[in-house]
């Protein structure tokens, strides 16, 4: 194993010749290098169909900068999060670098594929990967893992316009299982107690992320696993959607969908009137799309009672309002209305 190869956002290479600088393998789209403490991720967006990796490319930019989709290892059935998928997702514990490669055509008078190197990246620390429902290779409806990808600190990813995500074709709502928890993920700041599941305490984290070391808010991802355990204790059968929009990138995922009691519910991790504010906007623009939407309610989910005004502000929309309390979460049952 040679390492003379350098890894410049830009630089037009091969798997051949990543595997005889880095010591990989050359046909799986994540290659993991032991050695040399690397994570090789190749996309081909233009390829993605017919291996059932349709969720390739950049997305649009967010307030935390810009952003990488990348299908997971499998290409039918479910994905699953161990093997080269595992490899990717926990990198960072790992001590490995991630570097992404993107298809850019075949190398003359051969079958051999160049690969442009858009740059060192690292999983998105807040929310590394999501489930979406697509085809598989084998043109059956399965769960796929997509990885979310941030440039790493110090990088200036080398993107071109063909990198870009493309818009949908149709509007599509496609059911998404959620998972029963196998552990508790209770919100540090409050006093709910969970008596048959270990106790997460964990609602922080330091991430480096576009932008320099950043204190990363775990609070709504904890706050929603516990109600779902909630919900689950309590008999109820949840799930949420993926909805694609026909002309747009990427897809609307609502939060939770309580399907006993029909509620569709998007939870926030802080108690301000700007989440509250941008979570009635989503409930709005979310429940359009909702299969059979009549009787259908919709909550909010909050880690703690807001103000009297704030309760106002949602009622006047008719969404509930669901927190946690010493007893459990107030405002669950919901009431008939």
């Amino acid at each position: 194993m040679t390492t003379t190869l350098e890894l410049v956002p830009g630089l037009i290479t091969t798997r051949e010749e990543i595997s005889a600088a880095f010591g990989c393998g050359t046909f799986q789209g994540i290659e993991p290098a032991a050695a040399a403490k690397k994570v090789f991720v190749y996309s081909d967006p233009s390829a993605g169909a017919e291996y059932g990796y349709t969720f390739d490319g950049r997305a649009e930019d967010d307030e935390h900068g810009p952003l990488y989709l990348y299908t997971g290892y499998g290409a039918n059935g479910d994905q699953q999060l161990k093997s080269r998928n595992k490899s990717l997702r926990y990198h960072v514990e790992d001590g490995r670098e991630l570097h992404l490669f993107v298809a850019h055509g075949k190398v003359p008078g051969s079958g051999t594929m160049r690969q442009r190197y858009i740059g060192q990246m690292t999983v998105d620390p807040i929310t590394p990967v999501e489930v979406r429902r697509g085809l598989g290779r084998d043109n059956q409806m399965r769960d796929a893992l997509v990885f979310r990808l941030r440039p790493a600190a110090g990088t200036i990813p080398k993107w071109e316009a063909a990198d870009a995500l493309k818009p949908a074709t149709a509007t599509e709502v496609a059911d998404v299982e959620v998972a029963k928890p196998t552990s508790g993920l209770i919100p540090a700041q409050t006093g709910v107690k969970d008596k048959n599941a270990e106790q997460h305490s964990t609602a922080e984290t330091f991430a480096d992320i576009p932008g320099g070391l950043r204190k990363v808010v775990r609070r709504e991802g904890v706050l929603m696993e516990a109600f779902k355990q909630h919900l689950l204790a309590a008999g109820h059968e949840v799930k949420t959607f993926q909805i694609t929009l026909a002309g747009e990138v990427g897809a609307l995922t609502p939060d939770l969908y309580d399907i006993t009691d029909h509620v569709l519910y998007e939870a926030k991790g802080q108690t301000t009137r700007n989440n509250i504010r941008m979570a009635i906007g989503q409930l709005a623009d979310y429940r359009r799309h909702v299969p059979k939407p009549d009787g259908l309610r919709v909550a909010v989910l909050l880690p703690s009672e807001p103000s009297n005004d704030l309760k106002d502000l949602l009622a006047e929309q008719d969404i509930h309002l669901v927190y946690p309390d010493e007893t459990g979460f107030h405002g669950f049952p919901l009431p008939v209305t």
